[in-house]
């Protein structure tokens, strides 16, 4: 069993960033896909960016590519991620998701899930 724990959320300005955090359990955790994904109100769920096992690969939206970074420490077991230049828009519970199958995009595709951390973007 995989339990994951969100914490960095908040209330920042455009322009500003956030370092949000994903802390999971399990011995297993060096072998999942990472993904975040996010949930605007009123809007589905939809991914962000995700990192392979090692971190040699990452996938991320369109929306959100060159802003920002995922990253990982196995030896922690914690998964990162880096949001920069944040937008109105990027403004949604975050989500982290463990475990990803043959498209890192896919939420179906996720077996673990965090119960999400707010981030706030204002104009």
């Amino acid at each position: 069993q995989v339990q994951l724990v969100e914490s960095g959320g908040g209330l920042v300005q455009a322009g500003d960033s956030l370092r949000l955090s994903c802390a999971a359990s399990g011995r297993a955790f060096s072998t999942y896909t990472m993904g975040w994904f996010r949930q605007a109100p009123g809007k589905e769920r939809e991914f962000v960016t995700a990192i392979s096992w090692i971190g040699s690969n990452t996938y991320y939206a369109t929306s959100v590519k060159g802003r920002f970074i995922a990253s990982r420490d196995n030896a922690k077991n914690t998964v990162y991620l880096q949001m920069n230049s944040l937008k109105p828009e990027d403004t949604a519970v975050y989500y982290c998701a463990a475990a990803g199958g043959l498209s890192p995009s896919r939420a179906a595709d996720y077996a673990h899930w965090g119960q999400g951390t707010q981030v706030t973007v204002s104009s």
